[in-house]
């Protein structure tokens, strides 16, 4: 992750820019977002382990092929972690570090555009 204490110049703006697209092109999607509301939904009850694709599959309106798809996408950009055990793979969410990117980027993009 970059420092957000570091001086923000256009092209280190631009580089993270590019370091942060799969986070963007992770939450540009419907399907995906509801798949992180059935992930906060379950945490927010208890389940601190996650869910298996079955269970996801059960709650958003997609096929399984077509969950672990988005699953993927989340996981690449680190909004999703997966846990296997024995022959099922669990998926929560990880949003700690990926807001934690966003804000660093929020942060470079105001002091490029407001330097004061």
């Amino acid at each position: 992750m970059a420092e957000c204490k570091k001086p923000a110049n256009g092209r280190h703006l631009e580089a993270y820019f590019h370091e942060c697209m799969p986070l963007f092109i992770a939450l540009g999607d419907e399907m995906r977002l509801n798949i992180i509301e059935v992930l906060s939904h379950a945490a927010r009850s208890g389940n601190r382990n996650g869910l298996n694709v079955n269970e996801i599959t059960r709650q958003v309106s997609l096929s399984r092929p077509a969950i672990s798809h988005h699953l993927k996408i989340l996981k690449d950009s680190g909004l999703v972690q997966v846990r296997e055990s024995g022959t099922s793979n669990y998926y929560r969410l990880t949003l700690r570090e990926s807001t934690q990117r966003l804000m660093a980027l929020g942060y470079m993009v105001e002091e490029v555009l407001d330097p004061e």
